[in-house]
């Protein structure tokens, strides 16, 4: 019996706006004025707080952060696609989304210089919680997503993932149980090259990480991730489809982590300083800040009074998070379950003797 051809799949590289700021008029969506400054001033405002971090890292005054320069425009341009009636679930490099979805920033540094507080999401605000176990998050969302379907709610989550992560059962288990039960869930794939020293061609043989998602049955894109109007799309199209009942999608954003991927780590014992700079030329703020300039929405009067706004938002956010009251003993035990359960009432107890 001849062999027969059951299936052939392609997978795309979306790229609208290039490293010179132009962009394909044929791909580009419907963007205003406004939403464009906004893009931009979140991005600005996310690496503001970033550095911000490392300077309160190298200080004492925050435990080990991981830097996200180099990807704002992933985590911009995705949560920019996200209605307040959908959820959002990180991982730990997401400072970009965070912001987007609204989470006040003292929360976020609060978190980081270790006060669970932190993670005490503001009532409304559908955001998860920050995971730090690489692929813990991804069996979390297809849940939430199974629940939304359930509950026929028009509803999508969002999850976020690493590289690294796509290496881990977690991960496959999710895509797998997303795909047959076709749920309202998005993955983006921060592809930042490296899991910690692992770049992705010691992770994988696979050419790309998006063609993943075929062997689950949904499909999979490429996007350059560091066009904020490449993620906004694909990201839109992907939420809208898994919105109307299509299933779940998911989005390979081809990106770069610039810094070390925790202030633990040194990133120069692995990689070459040639490929940082490579890679430095293909900046995300830059590229869209030379699309600003180019239709008459950026001068340096508007960058100074950007910078200095957000300065003052990271300050007073900074201050706030330093000068919180001490954490009672109970306050990990009041926020784990909405109802504190006998066992955890136990331990409390013994605690406050």
């Amino acid at each position: 019996m001849p062999l027969t051809n059951l299936a052939s799949f392609t997978v795309q590289h979306l790229q609208i706006l290039n490293e010179q700021g132009a962009v394909d008029g044929r791909l580009m969506l419907a963007v205003s004025d406004e939403q464009l400054k906004q893009m931009y001033e979140f991005m600005v405002f996310s690496r503001l707080l970033d550095k911000t971090c490392l300077n309160l890292q190298r200080e004492g005054r925050m435990y080990t952060y991981p830097s996200s320069e180099g990807q704002e425009a992933t985590q911009v341009g995705s949560a920019l696609a996200l209605k307040p009636e959908d959820w959002m679930v990180p991982y730990f490099r997401e400072i970009g989304a965070h912001i987007v979805r609204g989470l006040p920033p003292e929360k976020y540094l609060l978190y980081w210089m270790g006060d669970e507080r932190g993670q005490q999401v503001p009532e409304k605000l559908n955001n998860f919680t920050i995971s730090i176990p690489v692929a813990s998050q991804l069996p979390h969302a297809v849940g939430m997503a199974y629940a939304l379907k359930y509950k026929k709610q028009k509803a999508v989550v969002l999850a976020y993932l690493g590289d690294g992560a796509t290496s881990n059962g977690d991960f496959h288990e999710a895509m797998n149980f997303a795909g047959v039960m076709k749920l309202p869930v998005v993955f983006v794939c921060q592809n930042n090259q490296y899991a910690i020293s692992v770049p992705v061609e010691k992770q994988t043989a696979s050419k790309t990480l998006a063609q993943k998602a075929i062997a689950y049955g949904f499909s999979g894109v490429q996007v350059d991730g560091n066009d904020i109007f490449a993620v906004y799309k694909a990201t839109l199209d992907a939420v809208n489809a898994a919105r109307a009942g299509g299933g779940p999608a998911f989005i390979e954003c081809f990106t770069y982590r610039v810094g070390d991927h925790t202030t633990a780590d040194d990133a120069s014992r692995y990689r070459a300083a040639k490929e940082v700079e490579a890679w430095r030329k293909k900046d995300p703020i830059e590229r869209l800040r030379k699309y600003l300039e180019h239709k008459k929405l950026w001068n340096k009067k508007y960058e100074e009074k950007l910078q200095a706004s957000i300065q003052k938002k990271v300050s007073a956010a900074v201050e706030a998070a330093e000068s919180i009251a001490p954490q009672s003993v109970d306050s990990i035990f009041n926020h784990t379950y909405s109802k504190l359960d006998w066992n955890l009432k136990e331990q409390l107890d013994k605690l406050n003797g």
